[in-house]
């Protein structure tokens, strides 16, 4: 991955801004409305933004954590400098605990026997391994069944595995009229008063992801785990709460305009025929960038939306122009983000491919280059 700083945009034919305030701007708004830490959740290269940029902009603006899905991030991470708490969410196989302990990085527990081989080779590479016991309480993921949690972390005691917080998912939070995310916590919860009995709850807990920040405060604990909101996405598909900002705008230029007769087929298979003469503009965009080839789609030139016609190629699709009759080669094109009065959320973008807006980021190649305003 390549990071530009105040660079010349003009040298590039499809590129992402990113806006690093955003990012600060959203994580020091979760930090005020939860009141508890932020652990921000920075996997999928910052989904899609860029993971050391990201990270950097979230701590600016208050996170004290920062969440991925596998020791391979958090390493990379350490590399690139970020020095502040990281936990991986996921899985790390137990070869990787030496890196884990050498770099001070957090890992999850959630399998008994897993945690066994860790302990294995802690004990053959000495010092201390920290870890966060992760608990199934509906989502049906990973997680170990609350009823084995007390004696697992009774024989943890004086090991070499610290078991330094214990954390849940929850599955729907994002439907908050569903019982479903209040019958996950009150699992956790009776969990929680148990081993708080025993004497054997760990220092943190943790539940909240974005949707839960926003729908359920009573899942704060003692930290949270935003991912969507610190990038100014929605985690429900509704209108952003106020003050928020989308972080990501996807933009490109028209690389060539031809005026073309009735009858002419566009891109592959002719799927689309010019019905008269049509002004038919070129976007070096496609599905190589991880702009889907998908139909009715559109894009904002001008402050207008126009149509995608023909097919989407890997590396460029085409604009039907005749609604901006004064587009020319060099003009900026938006796929997502706003041009003049109007906008091209993520969100509509992610409708229109039929999924989520997270798939439509994490989907971002490698190859765009990522521009990054502070």
């Amino acid at each position: 991955m390549i990071y530009f700083f105040l660079v010349d945009i003009n040298t590039y034919s499809t590129w992402l801004e990113i806006d690093l305030k955003a990012i600060k701007n959203n994580a020091a708004l979760i930090r005020e409305k939860t009141g508890v830490e932020v652990m921000a959740v920075i996997k999928a290269n910052g989904y899609g933004h860029g993971a050391r940029p990201a990270a950097q902009a979230a701590i600016a603006g208050g996170a004290t954590w920062i969440g991925v899905a596998r020791i391979e991030e958090a390493l990379a991470l350490r590399r690139a400098g970020i020095s502040c708490k990281i936990l991986v969410l996921g899985f790390t196989p137990a070869a990787k605990v030496p890196e884990a302990i050498e770099h001070n990085i957090t890992v999850a527990l959630f399998d008994p026997e897993l945690a066994r081989n860790y302990l294995d080779y802690v004990n053959i590479h000495g010092g201390t391994l920290h870890a966060h016991l992760k608990v199934e309480t509906g989502m049906g993921r990973l997680g170990m069944n609350p009823a084995l949690v007390a004696s697992f972390l009774e024989g943890l005691k004086d090991t070499a595995i610290q078991v330094d917080g214990i954390f849940t998912h929850l599955a729907r939070a994002d439907e908050p009229h569903s019982d479903s995310t209040p019958r996950q916590l009150a699992i956790f919860d009776t969990l929680l008063a148990d081993l708080e009995r025993k004497g054997l709850k760990p220092e943190k807990v943790h539940a909240a992801n974005s949707a839960a920040v926003l729908n359920f405060p009573q899942s704060y604990y003692d930290i949270v785990r935003p991912g969507d909101l610190i990038f100014g996405m929605s985690p429900t598909g509704d209108t952003l709460p106020a003050g928020f900002k989308p972080a990501l705008t996807w933009k490109a230029r028209i690389i060539s305009l031809h005026n073309f007769p009735a009858g002419q087929g566009i891109s592959y298979g002719s799927t689309y025929v010019t019905s008269k003469e049509e002004r038919i503009g070129v976007m070096p965009t496609g599905y190589g960038d991880g702009f889907r080839r998908a139909e009715n789609q559109q894009v904002l030139v001008g402050g207008k939306r126009v149509n995608i016609v023909g097919r989407v190629c890997m590396d460029q699709c085409m604009l039907q122009l005749d609604s901006v009759p004064d587009a020319k080669v060099g003009d900026e094109i938006v796929l997502i983000g706003t041009q003049g009065d109007e906008t091209l959320s993520v969100d509509e973008v992610a409708k229109r491919w039929g999924t989520i807006n997270y798939e439509v980021v994490c989907g971002l190649a490698d190859r765009l280059p990522r521009i990054y305003n502070e």
